[in-house]
């Protein structure tokens, strides 16, 4: 059995409504002034953390608003905040591109690197302040993950900084935040949150410990995900949608995603595509030319989304691709690149730029070459 180190919060906490707890737990760790990293939407469901905080002492500045998923310009505007405010706490409260930005400045408030410096795995020498993460989305599972992403504008390509450093102090994973999320997000974040757990599960540096994280979570998000989507109210297909996205988040340390993602970031780079509505179009096809390296594998996963098998590994294997593209349209998900207004001349560019991200392909089942991502991109077109 290949060894395996597992990175996550001392301290995590779920359930409904345990939200205004962080205000105890940053208190605690002697946090005074603390920078509040969110979004625009999500500041009206806050005035309980807001009260909490004030009641223990904590001091709230308030960054700029992330209310697109983060580049670099964005990220360097809310550092230059976080270093005059002379903050010794982040609190980020929302989405993945939110907690992602939370992430870097706790580490980078004080630091002496650049962004640039720690692209990448391990490059980041350290991080100074104290760093709590709540979402408000089932979701990227960045409250528990040691990984951040940024838009490099220059190279019009999303970039991971991967790092013990970017795990955070504490997460509150609290349903309740997740109640007014909109039923587009609901889908597109529910489907990135899915991907993760299969793609740690069908992965070159799968492991017994994080194969059960994923199982559970492709079990929870596939049979909750239309009820949240269609009913933003139900708490109980909220709570499970929450718990199957900290399960993935919990995948992404050890084993990490692989050709899906690798994939997706290009969409997301050049064309402002949300990175989830990316890997629900992706993921299918990438399936498809992943299922002959590991059809056993992928049969477990037709399991866990609930097919009954009945026959060949590959047989149930494929049915479960079947499924899949049933839920994305069930969501209401585009199913097309055309659908998203990507030109056709594009997509060679966009095999190029996935070569790039070379740290999630080397955990494909099945090595993938440019001319496979061509094909890939052709096939979803």
């Amino acid at each position: 059995m290949n060894p395996i180190t597992l990175l996550q919060p001392p301290r995590i906490v779920f359930g409904n409504g345990c939200a205004p707890q962080c205000a105890e737990f940053l208190a605690q760790c002697g946090v005074k002034r603390a920078l509040l990293v969110s979004s625009t939407p999500v500041l009206p469901a806050l005035v309980e953390v807001k009260a909490a905080l004030k009641k223990s002492g904590v001091e709230i500045v308030s960054a700029p608003p992330v209310d697109c998923e983060p580049t670099r310009e964005l990220f360097e505007s809310a550092l230059l905040v976080a270093r005059a405010a002379k903050i010794d706490g982040v609190l980020g409260i929302g989405g993945g591109s939110a907690i992602d930005v939370a992430k870097l400045i706790a580490a980078l408030t004080r630091g002496k690197q650049n962004a640039s410096e720690v692209f990448g795995i391990n490059h980041l020498s350290g991080r100074e302040l104290t760093l709590v993460c709540l979402p408000t989305t089932a979701g990227t599972g960045a409250e528990v993950s040691p990984n951040a992403i940024l838009l490099d504008e220059s190279d019009e390509l999303k970039k991971g900084v991967v790092s013990p450093h970017l795990v955070p102090d504490a997460a509150f994973v609290d349903p309740l935040l997740t109640i007014s999320v909109p039923p587009a997000v609901t889908a597109a974040t529910g489907l990135d949150a899915l991907t993760h757990c299969i793609e740690a599960y069908a992965n070159k540096f799968a492991h017994p410990i994080v194969d059960n994280y994923a199982l559970q979570g492709i079990k929870l998000i596939s049979a909750n995900l239309v009820r949240a989507v269609r009913n933003g109210k139900d708490i109980e297909a909220r709570a499970a949608l929450s718990l199957g996205s900290l399960y993935g988040g919990l995948c992404l340390g050890p084993v990490n995603t692989a050709a899906v993602h690798a994939l997706a970031y290009p969409l997301g780079g050049r064309f402002h595509i949300a990175h989830g509505v990316s890997n629900a179009v992706l993921l299918p096809e990438v399936l498809k030319f992943n299922l002959p390296s590991a059809p056993e594998r992928y049969a477990e996963i037709s399991a866990a989304l609930g097919i009954a098998r009945n026959g060949s590994a590959l047989a149930a294997a494929e049915h479960g691709v079947e499924l899949l593209l049933k839920l994305s349209r069930d969501c209401g998900m585009p199913q097309r690149l055309s659908e998203l207004g990507i030109p056709h001349d594009a997509i060679p560019a966009l095999a190029q730029s996935a070569m790039q991200v070379t740290r999630l392909l080397k955990n494909n089942l099945r090595p993938l070459t440019e001319p496979d991502a061509t094909r890939i991109y052709e096939a979803v077109y």
